[in-house]
């Protein structure tokens, strides 16, 4: 039902239960019983409003997916995580409250491209075609905005799309050209390419704002994608933002320091580590010319397209808020683990301050919703391609199948349907989001699509049926980073990874170890669930009919690149 009619229903329940009222005021010197007659009629219609209302409300919903890149979970405050304590969502906080927050959120592969295949098409990675960033996604392929989009919805997106290619399934799209700019970004639309001066995450919010007003088409349902940049690599915040949390510490992640002794040895052979691999200028920014003048002309190398184009105000800004802090780095020249720490700040709130926009962006975005009267037949879905290392064992990125890059945030506010502030504990991957969507409008899911729809969790209801494990499964390598490729399983408890190339295994008790920090493969007393586990793997790779070429690669290879990353 479109959101008219179901105004129109609502006003029509709001007429019942004034006259009603007329009349029981006006006769209220009628005998006793036409009067408790009318008292019954009044009340008859208070619970025909509860009772229809959200059953209304539910009836083809609009659809509103925020979806940003490199959200972890725990920088969110509603999962109550290590950086709760810095307020860093109060919007995406409020949208938890609101609706359903899901606490066992996961990620089939830990990359920006490969998770937006997934989503669009309910598919594991080996069954879109799109394994890594290197790939382009078919866009003929079968997608849940195809679906939409024939069953009488308006769709659009705004913001990244990392797919490469023109998006096919929405009335209208404008995106970034590969993973775009924070500043003054260049946008694909369909009458070609356009520069919008601005911060990207305002420019996404903007658009999506202005289609709500003025480009979608009235009386229909709409599903409206609103995809962020921020907070992906390199973190530039916008100009309000760059003196956010200059006042305060940022809290230390406990697995900071953490050598990786106990993981199989794939893990001491990355390039993700604070400490050794985040460089000064490519990811913080310092100004290093004074110290490196051959570096001259590549200063802020990282950001040097924004910084050619960016304005005069905000050249300014940027330089004014970041060079007394250079300044300062250079004065206390920090080393050791003092420069982890150092980096790691610098670091963190930049990232933060980038979230900050977003969190805006949400309730910019609610705002908007509510003065449009759409907010009562609205979806609201905030979510996150994958996790991220925000200094969790001494790393930033993603990609592995640890718990930091497994997990992604998945909050939805279905008004009538989800319980405001309730959590769920069931496994859920993005492959599942693009058949809730279908199911919330109400069209058939097609045959292909290899998730599951959300919808009876979201009704708050216990499927006996619901997965008891999710698979995972990680292709780019070798590339940036460095992390080798690897698939697992991951139950309620335990977590199952092989690193087929170099046939090196990881089993974890997360109950028992939260923050992965003891292997526990070679464990005697885990044998039986060892035993269990790879045998789940099997029938996952099995029911998902993953066939990737997953063997084990000659001795004199792993030797090469074990000793390639060991002299790094």
């Amino acid at each position: 039902m479109s959101h008219e009619k179901t105004s129109q229903c609502s006003a029509r329940c709001t007429r019942r239960m004034h006259n009603s009222l007329e009349l029981f005021r006006t006769e209220s010197e009628m005998p006793f019983n036409f009067r408790r007659l009318t008292v019954q009629t009044c009340l008859l219609a208070l619970l025909a409003c509860l009772v229809v209302a959200p059953a209304v409300a539910a009836d083809r919903p609009n659809i509103l997916f925020i979806f940003s890149d490199d959200h972890a979970p725990h920088a969110i405050g509603a999962y109550n995580g290590w950086l709760k304590e810095v307020d860093p969502t109060p919007n995406i906080d409020k949208l938890a409250e609101q609706g359903m927050l899901f606490e066992n959120s996961f990620c089939t592969n830990s990359i920006c491209g490969p998770s937006r295949a997934v989503i669009l098409s309910g598919k594991h990675s080996h069954k879109n075609g799109f394994m890594n960033n290197g790939n382009s996604f078919d866009w003929d392929q079968q997608t849940f905005a195809k679906v939409l989009q024939k069953s009488g919805y308006n769709t659009a997106i705004y913001g990244k799309s990392h797919l490469k290619g023109a998006p096919q399934g929405f009335d209208d799209w404008k995106v970034l050209p590969g993973q775009g700019l924070y500043y003054n970004p260049d946008m694909k639309t369909p009458n070609g390419m356009k520069r919008i001066e601005g911060h990207c995450t305002d420019i996404v919010t903007d658009l999506a704002i202005e289609w709500l007003k003025e480009g979608r088409e009235d009386g229909k349902p709409f599903c409206l994608m609103v995809q962020h940049k921020a907070p992906h690599r390199n973190w530039m915040p916008a100009e309000r933002h760059l003196h956010l949390y200059d006042d305060i510490e940022i809290p230390y992640p406990n697995t900071l320091f953490d050598k990786w002794h106990d993981n199989a040895p794939p893990a001491r052979f990355q390039e993700l580590e604070i400490d050794r691999h985040m460089h000064l200028n490519f990811d913080l920014f310092v100004d290093l010319t004074a110290d490196f003048p051959d570096i001259e002309g590549r200063f802020d190398r990282s950001a040097w397209r924004n910084l050619k184009r960016m304005t005069p105000a905000q050249t300014k800004a940027w330089r004014d808020a970041y060079g007394p802090k250079d300044a300062e780095f250079h004065k206390l020249n920090p080393q050791a683990d003092d420069l982890v720490r150092w980096k790691f700040q610098r670091y963190a709130k930049n990232y933060l301050r980038c979230v900050k926009g977003v969190d805006e962006s949400v309730g910019k975005l609610m705002a908007t919703l509510d003065q449009m009267d759409l907010d009562d037949n609205t979806v609201v879905i905030y979510s996150s391609d994958q996790g991220f290392y925000i200094g969790d064992h001494g790393w930033y990125d993603k990609r592995w199948m640890y718990e930091e890059s497994l997990k992604m945030p998945f909050i939805c506010k279905w008004p009538g349907v989800t319980k405001p502030g309730s959590r769920v504990k069931e496994l859920i991957q993005n492959l599942d989001y693009g058949e809730t969507f279908i199911e919330m409008a109400g069209a058939e899911i097609p045959a292909e699509m290899q998730g599951k729809s959300l919808v009876p969790l979201l009704k708050g209801e216990k499927p006996d049926d619901w997965r008891k494990s999710i698979y995972y499964h990680y292709y780019e390598y070798p590339s940036v980073h460095m992390v080798p490729r690897h698939y697992g399983v991951r139950t309620e408890q335990y977590k199952l990874i092989y690193f087929y190339q170099f046939d090196e295994w990881e089993f974890y008790d997360l109950k028992a170890d939260p923050d992965e920090l003891q292997n526990e493969y070679e464990n005697e007393k885990y044998a039986d669930q060892i035993a269990a586990h790879k045998k789940e793997l099997t029938r996952l790779r099995k029911h998902y009919d993953d066939q990737s070429d997953t063997g084990v690669m000659p001795k004199e290879w792993q030797d090469e690149v074990r000793n390639q990353r060991a002299a790094k």
